[in-house]
């Protein structure tokens, strides 16, 4: 038996779109802000093609309105198109309608670009927690099969600690099912620490991710790893926001893309839905 297939995930989004520059730039003038999300995407394709390594990219519904062309390159490298919404608003400020109509909006947006269905989800700041469960009932009437915006910690702007580490089935609040996959976290005695990448990638030494995920490996598991394009630039426009909010976006930046290469070559990754695929779900289904 090979090592275990873990799943590489890049959240399609640009800088100043992200909740921890909310308070800086309001969602009326992202128009006017500098686009750098295509050189970025088109930084970790080359990367990835590279490293022969495929992923999935949750493209956020906005950005694959204004470049399409990028979403095909996405697709024409063999990476998986899955969605990340349509405005990355945060799932529990929004009301049930409103999220259905930007599901389905987005969804529609990549299947017309891309020609082929889309389904897999991740909700903007992994925004379905214990308040907003009612959004996994919307993604199943709406023809998603899988979802990975569960983070099965305690954080202030989302988690849902007690549900399970490791993939597995979801029973909807309606009785539908789909797959889950868990943002990833490491035991460490009775804390459950957030290993999944993003953030916690850049805040911690290398060596202490590298740990993590391997054992989550060395458990049996697979783990799913995220980040975003504008982890790989440095050279972003810097906005004025709270020390906190700059700390959480700002640091390490510039150490990120070189971790990224030494994950790339620590770890066997692929796509969400070839790992999902690789996996036999037994049990009953898990309410949320």
């Amino acid at each position: 038996m090979g090592p275990i297939k873990n799943a590489l995930t890049v959240d399609v989004e640009d800088y100043f779109q992200v909740a921890a520059l909310k308070e800086a730039v309001d969602s009326a003038d992202w128009p006017k802000m500098e686009y750098r999300v295509e050189q970025n995407t088109d930084k970790l394709l080359e990367l990835f093609d590279s490293k022969s390594v495929k992923a999935t990219f949750f493209v956020l519904g906005w950005v694959a309105e204004r470049s399409p062309d990028l979403v095909r390159r996405i697709q024409s490298q063999g990476h998986e198109i899955a969605s990340h919404g349509y405005s990355h608003e945060l799932v529990y400020t929004q009301n049930p309608s409103t999220f259905r109509e930007e599901t389905k909006k987005s969804k529609q947006i990549l299947e017309e670009i891309t020609g082929a269905p889309v389904t897999g989800y991740r909700a903007a700041s992994y925004s379905i927690t214990a308040q907003s469960r009612w959004a996994l009932d919307i993604l199943c009437e709406e023809g998603f099969t899988w979802d990975s915006s569960i983070f099965p910690v305690h954080h202030d702007r989302y988690g849902m600690p007690g549900t399970p580490h490791s993939p597995y089935i979801l029973e909807a609040p309606n009785g539908s099912t789909l797959k889950e996959f868990p943002l990833s976290t490491c035991p460490v005695g009775s804390y459950r620490m957030p290993i999944a990448g993003g953030g916690y990638f850049r805040l911690y030494p290398y060596a202490l991710s590298r740990w993590g995920l391997g054992k989550i490996n060395r458990a049996g598991q697979p783990f799913i790893f995220y980040l975003h394009p504008w982890e790989i630039d440095p050279g972003q426009p810097r906005l004025k926001v709270k020390a906190f909010s700059r700390f959480r976006h700002y640091n390490n930046l510039d150490k990120c893309q070189k971790r990224l290469e030494r994950l790339l070559d620590d770890f066997h990754l692929g796509s969400v839905s070839d790992v999902l695929e690789a996996i036999e779900f037994n049990g009953q289904p898990v309410k949320v």
